[in-house]
């Protein structure tokens, strides 16, 4: 008895069969958004490299941690722009650089979120 070839365009055949066959899911909860945070209060710099990504102060980050939190987002990965750099990257381990006040603020406003923090030695 010889047994049907198993043809796998017929299971992506229709959305309904593709739905079902799917291996992967990607849902918002597995996405973390990046924030690129620098000193200052009302800071929205535009990247010009990353349309629709900018430079933002705490507060404004706050803001798009908040919207990204609603939106079911599982975390957050924060990115610290120095004011200034030296040879000891010296904002990256100081108690009021923006990455630190960033940790802060969103423990404090968004404590079920997910943190994640890049180490900038710039």
């Amino acid at each position: 008895m010889a047994f049907p070839v198993h043809r796998p365009r017929r299971l992506r055949r229709t959305e309904s069969l593709r739905r079902l066959v799917r291996e992967t899911s990607l849902v918002p909860e597995q996405l973390v958004l990046p924030l690129f945070v620098r000193a200052g209060t009302n800071v929205r710099r535009p990247i010009d490299a990353m349309p629709g990504v900018a430079h933002t102060s705490v507060d404004e980050m706050l803001r798009d941690a908040e919207r990204a939190a609603k939106a079911g987002v599982g975390g957050v990965l924060l990115f610290g722009i120095p004011e200034h750099k030296d040879a000891t990257g010296t904002e990256s381990w100081a108690e009021d650089g923006p990455v630190q006040q960033a940790v802060r603020a969103l423990k404090h406003e968004l404590p079920d979120l997910v943190v994640i923090t890049d180490v900038c030695l710039c």
